[in-house]
C-alpha cells in the first residue's frame, strides 16, 4: 500500500478541502485541494510554514515560529486520500504543498486513482519547480503551476532554480510559471531566468507576495506596469481577500 504525508487543518485532520482557486490561470474556479506536507525549500515568507518549518531546525521565517512535525502532518493511504477527495466533488483537483513532487511515488499513484475515478476532471499540481515530473505524472496532470523561487525567498539559488527541472517544465506546454514578487526589480530576475530556460512570456504570471489584502493590492499596483510591459500576466490571491490567511481555504 502506498502512503502520502498530508498537512492538517487540526491534529489528525488532513488538509483536504473544497474552495475557490485563488491563484494562476484558473483563479475563481471551484477546486478540491489536497495539501501535502514537506518541502525541499524554505522560503522566509512562505504562507504554509507548518508544512516544513519544524522544531529543532535553523530555517528562518519572517512571520512564523516553529512547528511540531508530528502534530502538523498525517500519513494516509493513496486510496484514503482519493476517497476523501470524492466526498468533496468539484470541477477540478489541485494538489499542493509543501512540495508535492517530493512524494513522487505516492503522487503518481494518487493521480492515477483520481484519473480513473473521473477521466475528464482536471488535475492540477502546484510545485516549486525543483524536481522534474515523472513522465507518467506529466501524462496524468492537466496543468502544472510552477513557481520558481527568486532571491528574496531566502533560498540558495542553486537549490531554488535548478536547470534540469526547469527545462523539463519549460518543455511541457501544460506548465505555466508563476513568480512571487515583491518589487518591480524582482522581474529582472524573472526575465533572466525565462531567457535561460526559453520560457515564453505568455506562460509567465507575476503574483504579489503577501498574506493580507492591503499588502497584496499595494504590491500588485507596483508590479503591474512592469509585468505587463514584459508581456507577463498578473495573478492575484483571491482566497486571501475572501478568507484571510487561514488553513483549509
Amino acid at each position: 500500500m502506498t502512503f502520502l504525508r498530508l498537512a492538517v487543518t487540526a491534529p489528525g485532520v488532513p488538509e483536504i478541502f473544497r474552495s475557490i482557486q485563488g491563484e494562476g490561470p484558473k483563479a475563481g474556479r471551484e477546486r478540491t485541494f489536497v495539501r501535502l506536507s514537506g518541502c525541499n525549500l524554505h522560503c522566509v515568507w512562505c504562507d504554509t510554514p507548518y508544512t516544513w518549518n519544524w522544531r529543532g531546525t535553523k530555517w528562518p521565517h519572517e512571520r512564523a515560529g516553529k512547528f511540531d512535525q508530528a502534530a502538523e502532518s498525517v500519513a494516509m493511504s493513496v486510496e484514503a486520500v482519493a476517497e476523501a477527495v470524492e466526498v468533496l466533488p468539484a470541477e477540478g483537483i489541485v494538489i499542493t504543498g509543501g512540495e508535492p513532487l517530493a512524494q513522487m511515488v505516492g503522487l503518481v499513484a494518487l493521480a492515477e486513482r483520481l484519473r480513473q475515478a473521473a477521466p475528464s476532471r482536471p488535475i492540477e499540481i502546484e510545485t516549486n519547480g525543483t524536481i522534474p515530473p515523472d513522465p507518467r505524472l506529466a501524462e496524468l496532470v492537466d496543468l502544472f503551476m510552477v513557481s520558481p523561487k527568486l532571491a528574496h525567498s531566502g533560498n540558495a539559488l542553486a537549490l531554488a532554480q535548478r536547470p534540469t527541472p526547469l527545462a523539463a517544465f519549460a518543455a511541457l506546454e501544460h506548465a505555466i510559471f508563476k513568480f512571487v514578487a515583491r518589487t518591480p526589480a524582482d522581474l529582472d530576475e524573472v526575465a533572466a531566468l525565462a531567457l535561460r530556460h526559453a520560457i515564453p512570456a505568455e506562460r509567465i504570471m507575476v503574483m504579489p507576495e503577501g498574506i493580507d489584502s492591503q499588502t497584496l493590492l499595494t504590491r500588485a499596483a507596483a508590479l503591474a506596469d512592469a509585468a505587463l510591459g514584459r508581456g507577463y500576466g498578473m495573478s492575484d490571491r483571491l482566497h486571501i481577500h475572501l478568507y484571510g490567511d487561514t488553513r483549509g481555504t
